[in-house]
């Protein structure tokens, strides 16, 4: 259909967008398409009947550049991007143009009879709805990741491996293979020597044997030889502590959390939970009370006054002045200068009599010890009974105390060790209240995280040692810079 002005519109039937063309007008007509006011479709064009104007194109950053998404020309851009999405999400989905694919494609005849269905469908089978929904119908291809095919000095690779490939070709090989077919070759003779003198069948293909076994031919060189050079040389391995063997902890890797932690818990394991998170949270409000009676700063009432400060300083003078004064006691007279010292007092010697006697004393007191002794070791074989008596209490006692420090021992396990200075702090206990509860798992929040889970974990189990973040000090103060841009925009 021609227009006044002696432009065309073309549009073709079907799913693609019209498509709209302007023809040149003939240079007799441009006056009549001025007078007409046509406006051309592109976003640039604009009247040809106005009055010249120089465009001045501005930073399309402030608030007048706004404005030029408001006219038709936006207007028809936001319908063709529509439209031409609307098309790839077709060839993504479909496989193309639903208008253009044949009803066949699109739709099964369901009569209730297999038969006749198979009948109807040309012998195609109704496919479920979840094979449709999976099966990969789109002939967009996927975007090709450019990081996966590249390899570091990829083209010089290739130029290598295409020489090899030349060289192939003519008989050469290169030498880290010819060096290993030499190798297997010597190694073939001496193998089949060994399997001969066993009397074993013939030998795979390649060598299989037990490494952790006594007989390891890797071993047969070092037969013999002493133990002690063949660990200072490195030609032993060295044998593994059994206490590398023990782990740190006999925690689980993963430990499985109350039954109240779960999505759809019982009553009673979550209130079991809420009140286990309820006693950590007394715990924690008690000593942050304790912490704050220790610190705070005292009244005006129990803030120390003069007199207060004068008694403390006081304290205790009154009564040692008092107890310096009763104990006093006549001092010694003090010797004058130069008088000779008082002499020793005179000790009398003993008599042979006296010696005597403290002999016979000494003597009959120790007859009297061993008497007593041997009187009190006849009188045990009466007490035998009492005595295995003891002799159970004491073994029931010594049982009792080896029990109570082998559970401290397992209780002692079980618990993080100081490994650093830092002390392991139990994390919080991921609970939701009662109102919180998802009913079901497509509405259910998730709570915590799995990497500080683990992180938690490897402190527990005594792996690495509790650690705080880091923290990073700035070495030049921060400036805040307001754009030029952003200023003029705001304002």
């Amino acid at each position: 259909m021609a227009g006044p002005s002696g432009s065309s519109l073309t549009g073709t039937s079907g799913p693609a967008f019209p498509s709209f063309t302007k023809m040149a007008a003939p240079p007799e007509t441009r006056g009549g398409a001025a007078a007409s006011g046509f406006l051309g479709f592109r976003a640039g064009s604009r009247d040809p009947g106005a009055p010249g104007k120089r465009r001045v194109r501005g930073s399309r950053n402030r608030k007048k550049s706004w404005k030029r998404w408001r006219g038709p020309e936006a207007q028809l851009g936001r319908e063709l991007g529509a439209f031409l999405e609307d098309v790839g999400l077709q060839q993504r989905a479909a496989g193309g143009l639903v208008a253009e694919k044949p009803d066949e494609s699109l739709f099964f005849l369901d009569t209730g009879s297999e038969e006749k269905d198979r009948k109807l469908n040309q012998g195609k089978e109704k496919p479920l709805r979840i094979d449709l929904i999976l099966q990969p119908d789109s002939k967009v291809p996927a975007p090709k990741d450019i990081l996966a095919h590249q390899v570091p000095n990829g083209k010089k690779l290739k130029r290598k491996q295409q020489l090899w490939e030349k060289l192939a070709e003519r008989g050469v090989v290169p030498r880290e293979q010819r060096l290993l077919q030499a190798r297997l070759q010597k190694a073939r003779p001496a193998r089949a020597e060994a399997a001969h003198g066993q009397g074993a069948g013939p030998e795979p293909a390649g060598d299989f044997y037990d490494i952790w076994s006594d007989a390891n031919p890797l071993d047969r060189p070092l037969a013999g030889q002493d133990a002690w050079f063949l660990e200072q040389t490195k030609k032993q391995r060295v044998r593994r502590p059994a206490r590398l063997e023990k782990k740190p902890s006999e925690l689980p890797a993963v430990e499985v959390i109350p039954a109240g932690g779960s999505y759809n818990p019982t009553f009673q394991a979550h209130q079991a939970l809420l009140l286990q998170a309820h006693e950590v949270e007394l715990r924690r409000q008690k000593a942050e009370e304790k912490l704050e009676r220790q610190l705070r700063f005292p009244t005006a009432a129990e803030a120390p006054t003069q007199e207060t400060a004068f008694r403390e300083q006081c304290e205790g003078l009154l009564e040692e002045s008092a107890d310096e004064g009763g104990d006093e006691e006549a001092p010694d007279e003090p010797l004058a200068p130069g008088a000779p010292p008082p002499p020793a007092p005179l000790r009398e010697k003993k008599t042979e009599q006296q010696r005597r006697r403290e002999k016979e004393a000494k003597f009959l007191a120790a007859r009297q010890l061993g008497e007593k002794a041997a009187r009190c070791r006849r009188q045990e074989l009466f007490q035998l009974r009492s005595i295995r008596l003891q002799v159970k209490r004491r073994e029931a006692e010594l049982a009792c105390r080896r029990r109570v420090r082998l559970a401290k021992r397992r209780a002692e396990a079980t618990k993080p060790r100081r490994l650093g200075r830092l002390k392991y702090e139990d994390p919080d206990l991921e609970v939701q209240l009662s109102t919180e509860l998802a009913e079901s798992l497509r509405t259910l929040k998730p709570e915590g995280s799995i990497l500080r889970d683990r992180f938690k974990s490897l402190q527990k189990r005594n792996l690495i040692e509790p650690r705080e973040r880091a923290k990073f000090k700035r070495k030049y103060r921060l400036k805040y810079v307001e754009k030029r841009a952003f200023r003029e925009v705001t304002l």
